[in-house]
């Protein structure tokens, strides 16, 4: 009779300690879905902006065709990238174009004077401020799932319970921290 109380106990407490795993592991990965959902909510408002500062360039400078048709065939890439890697791929591309379209900008003064050019540069700036902020937030809950998911005792029951796969982070090209790495240059 003890022994089948002391197997009753065993069997709960071991139910018990999978029942506990499981919640944490579905609560991480929920909060990595809704992470992601954010980037993906900050990256569209991004893309909706550019139509109007392409149009806003594009009236002051005309004969720069090839730099609004690049920023044009980069957002409609990234509006339509699919998955982790791919978004940072395409986002990756998209900022680089984005540059070119600045740097034409840097070259017609009215321009850059103009109300609606300064409100959104100001939008993209702030949006920018969000998907970094974004970012970071769902690389922490991948980070914390990654290593939920292959600590004692969790990575026992962990691909028992379907959890056999780790997240990708949303991480930056490695062209681009590399130039963020780099010192700013102040000029007088």
């Amino acid at each position: 009779m003890l022994a089948l109380i002391i197997v009753i106990v065993i069997i709960v407490i071991l139910g018990l300690i999978i029942a506990s795993i499981y919640n944490s592991l579905v609560k991480l990965n929920q909060q990595s879905d809704e992470a992601w959902s954010d980037i993906t909510v900050q990256l569209k408002r991004r893309y909706d902006l550019i139509p109007n500062l392409v149009t806003t360039v594009s009236g002051y400078a005309k004969h720069e065709k090839t730099v609004f048709e690049d920023v044009t065939k980069a957002r409609t890439n990234a509006l339509s990238a699919q998955g982790v890697a791919e978004t940072a791929k395409t986002d990756n591309m998209f900022q680089q174009t984005m540059k070119s379209l600045f740097a034409v900008a840097e070259n017609y003064p009215d321009l850059k004077a103009t109300q609606n050019f300064q409100e959104l540069q100001a939008e993209l700036t702030d949006t920018e401020d969000k998907i970094q902020s974004s970012r970071r937030f769902y690389n922490s809950i991948v980070r914390d799932f990654n290593t939920k998911r292959k600590t004692f005792p969790t990575n026992i029951f962990a691909s028992m319970l379907h959890f056999n796969q780790d997240k990708e982070y949303f991480q930056v090209d490695q062209n681009e921290q590399a130039e963020v790495d780099q010192p700013v240059e102040v000029k007088f």
